[in-house]
């Protein structure tokens, strides 16, 4: 008998649909981030989660986010739920560090039945590539290229040997489907992050393990801060005011009129580790406004 789930219109499922299950999600230390509203969505459905980020407590550029208590924080909010949780420091493109960090979520909760990689580093925004130092482009290969090379292997080498499937889902970018100007480093990294996840995507089907990737574009994270401290420094205005002007630009640029928000990308990979996407994989799935 095929399960029907009903969803409310507060976009929460009628029962814990993730019941059972142990999550892994990267990039959950920072307040606004993309991987603390998932891991929260996650647990939310019923689901165990481990969450790893390379600080514990990583700086904002938000007044607002001054007390926020980083990995700490997100476990206590993530047991409030109901459900065990565990936090997990690693760089993400060092792989000896992911190998320990997957190894500890196995032998504290037994398997890793979700990934959701979003740890991601920006890099430069308005440096053409004829200026691009080796250093930069390194560094954000390494981290958002490598790191998801790193994660996905080590979890999926976890998941084929259990024998249960599983869903893996890896941020990619708007920037991976479409080149931007000044960010040939973040470009080129996403777009192999689109590429690694078609391919595990066709190596992992027959052990019912689904691989697909979301391609945000303007969401409220902190992703933008060193951008942002760029541009007051440039403008001789604060770090607030340029991030205000930048965000009205944006605005402009997208359909909808809007930046989105972490809730909705969580909404989106809700629906891609959960069994109302039991048929899709190997997919990129452009979640970005309108914007194409």
């Amino acid at each position: 008998m095929t399960r029907r789930l009903k969803i409310n219109g507060g976009g929460r499922t009628d029962m814990n649909t993730l019941q059972g299950k142990v999550a892994l999600v990267t990039g959950a230390a920072g307040k606004r981030g993309m991987g603390h509203a998932i891991a929260l969505r996650l647990a939310g459905e019923g689901a165990d989660i481990a969450i790893v980020d390379q600080l514990s407590a990583p700086r904002s550029l938000f007044p607002e986010d001054k007390e926020w208590g980083g990995l700490d924080a997100a476990v206590a909010e993530i047991e409030s739920l109901g459900k065990k949780a565990l936090a997990l420091v690693a760089d993400v493109s060092r792989s000896q560090e992911v190998d320990a960090a997957v190894a500890k979520a196995i032998e504290r909760f037994g398997k890793i039945d979700i990934l959701v990689h979003c740890a991601a580093i920006r890099g430069p925004v308005t440096t053409p590539i004829v200026d691009f130092s080796e250093g930069d482009w390194k560094k954000v290969l390494d981290v958002n290229l490598n790191g998801s090379f790193f994660i996905a292997k080590a979890v999926a080498k976890s998941m084929v040997a259990r024998g249960k499937g599983g869903k893996i889902v890896l941020i990619a970018s708007m920037g991976g489907v479409k080149g931007m100007p000044g960010s040939a480093a973040y470009c080129v990294s996403k777009f192999g992050v689109v590429g690694l996840v078609k391919t595990l995507a066709l190596e992992l089907a027959k052990y019912q393990i689904y691989v697909n990737a979301i391609n945000p574009g303007a969401v409220t994270t902190n992703l933008r801060d060193r951008f942002h401290i760029e541009k007051a420094q440039a403008e001789g205005t604060t770090v607030d005011e340029a991030r205000e002007r930048d965000y009205q630009k944006l605005n402009e640029v997208i359909p909808l009129g809007r930046i989105g928000t972490t809730e909705e990308i969580a909404n989106l990979v809700f629906f891609l580790v959960s069994d109302l996407s039991s048929y899709i994989t190997g997919e990129a799935i452009n979640i970005s406004g309108g914007i194409n």
